[in-house]
């Protein structure tokens, strides 16, 4: 197979993305009557890319196809130099394959499924820009290509699990979900940086073989930064909460991002990285630890959940959790495995499971188990998800949110009046003022002018009534409007309704009426 080939896997749903997003732009495609138009060019494009996938899978089984395949330069500046490079290996391009065929059911099941729906066309462009997103980032060949897939498919997570945005629910959970992936971004990038300044490379095939050349400490601080990024985009324990959040999407982009693509993003980057972890047990350690509490939380959870979507996230949790658990304890080909044989039967799952509600009429598929239905702090628990989210509220959440209100009054409070900072509208009045005055040839400041001095008493008279009342004007009118007049105002209107009040009460009212009553016998006497 010739080598510009790959390079069209992912390329082909990119241009799918971008001629549906331009003619929905440009209004040339709306509505139902254009249905058809976007459903063709969608299954075209991804079908495509499968049979592509394959072939190179197929060469890369025969021998006849080099496993790194560099097309240019993107960054080369010194000793560093980043290329634009795709994998051929046989992990690499089989997972491209089976990705490109679930992408290829779940478009093809979207096609009737989003029949008629407002945003139809709008997720299609989503859909294969997403696609797009994950070929790539199984593909490439260097952390800088894969981050940029990461991204993307991160985005376009956001985009179906707001599908609904005129829900506020819909935004909130897409919100949750998109900043709780941002903190495994910060750990990816963590890892390209140290990458590019111990390796001189972000190339996965150099990292892998340099591995063992770095200090034991370097090589777990290396290894814990992509384990944090794996354990955000997969769901791991503290990350879990997210992944029930982003049910909100319609059924088939939850059974492509959340059962059969995107989840298993964390699992993909653990195993492509497996030459690093070996040469750090501490990161080997933390992956068990992690990848085990994940999935007895997964399965703990899940024991409550009666609702069908509820159920198969936790499922999900549960299995992605042994996959960590099975990276960390060194079965790496188990872990590949695994992941390929549940990404194919979550997204059937997920996908059929609208039939399963309606063939159960909306009833609890399983009933909760009567020993832990009969053990109430257990079901409590397990009802209530661990108090996960709120502990993670309380604990990261809560504390930044009152550390920026605590900023934000520093800065109103001392900060801005220590500078001195003036109301924008009444410097520019005041500005404009001074203008005015010059071009008239006032010049009222000016020490030349002796029109506005006094002599004898009563001109100093009225040049100190003239600066009271320049010195009220400017006080009170040009620099006091949003500041010491309307303070004062608020003050005088303070003390009078409290001096209302006052006059209010009781025992005033019967003073007042005495008093009343003392003149009016006066003046009859």
């Amino acid at each position: 197979m010739d080598a510009c080939w790959i390079l069209w896997v992912p390329c082909l749903p990119t241009l799918a993305a971008a001629l549906i997003g331009g003619l929905h732009f440009l209004r040339l495609i709306s509505g139902e009557t254009d249905e058809r138009l976007t459903a063709r060019i969608s299954v075209t494009a991804i079908s495509f890319s499968a049979l592509l996938a394959l072939t190179a899978l197929a060469s890369t089984d025969s021998g006849s196809i080099a496993d790194n395949l560099i097309y240019g330069t993107w960054l080369s500046s010194g000793h560093l130099n980043i290329g634009f490079s795709l994998r051929n290996s046989g992990f690499n391009v089989g997972l491209a394959a089976l990705f490109s065929l679930l992408l290829l059911v779940v478009m093809r099941f979207s096609v009737n499924y989003l029949h008629r729906e407002a945003g139809f066309h709008r997720f299609f462009f989503i859909l294969n820009l997403f696609a797009a997103a994950m070929l790539l980032l199984v593909l490439s060949g260097n952390a800088v290509f894969t981050f940029i897939g990461w991204e993307v498919a991160g985005v376009c997570s956001y985009w179906l699990i707001a599908y609904a945005y005129d829900r506020p629910i819909a935004v909130h959970n897409a919100t949750r979900a998109f900043v709780t992936n941002r903190v495994g971004d910060g750990g990816f990038l963590l890892g390209i940086a140290l990458s590019l300044i111990w390796l001189e490379s972000a190339d996965w095939q150099v990292i892998n073989q340099h591995a063992a050349d770095l200090a034991r400490g370097d090589a777990n601080l290396l290894a814990w930064c992509f384990a944090l990024a794996a354990c955000a985009k997969s769901a791991q324990i503290p990350f879990t909460p997210w992944l029930a959040r982003a049910m909100e999407g319609p059924t088939p982009s939850s059974a492509v991002f959340y059962g059969g693509v995107m989840i298993h993003a964390g699992v993909f980057l653990l195993i492509q990285l497996q030459a690093l972890f070996n040469q750090a047990p501490l990161a080997m350690l933390l992956l068990a630890i992690v990848g085990g509490l994940t999935a007895v939380y997964g399965y703990w959870v899940g024991l409550s959940q009666t609702d069908i979507k509820s159920a198969q996230v936790y499922a999900t949790s549960a299995q992605l959790g042994l996959m960590f658990l099975e990276c960390g304890l060194g079965f790496w080909q188990l872990a590949g495995w695994h992941l390929c044989a549940h990404a194919v039967v979550r997204c059937y799952l997920l996908l059929t499971a609208p039939s399963i509600l309606h063939a159960t009429q909306c009833q609890a598929v399983r009933p909760v188990s009567p020993r832990w239905a009969d053990c109430r702090w257990a079901f409590m628990v397990s009802l209530q998800r661990g108090w996960l989210e709120q502990a993670l509220d309380w604990m990261l959440v809560k504390p930044i949110q009152q550390l920026a209100k605590d900023m934000r009054d520093i800065d109103e409070r001392i900060i801005d009046p220590a500078l001195g900072v003036p109301a924008p509208t009444i410097k520019a009045i005041s500005s404009l003022a001074e203008w005015e005055e010059r071009r008239m040839g006032a010049n009222l400041d000016s020490d030349e002018d002796s029109f506005a001095r006094g002599s004898g008493l009563a001109g100093k008279l009225a040049e100190w009534t003239a600066a009271l009342m320049n010195w009220f004007e400017y006080r009170f009118i040009l620099r006091g409007i949003g500041r010491d007049s309307i303070s004062w105002g608020r003050r005088l209107g303070r003390r009078a309704n409290r001096f209302e009040h006052l006059l209010l009460s009781p025992r005033y009212l019967v003073l007042f009426v005495l008093i009343t009553l003392m003149v009016a016998l006066g003046y009859a006497s």
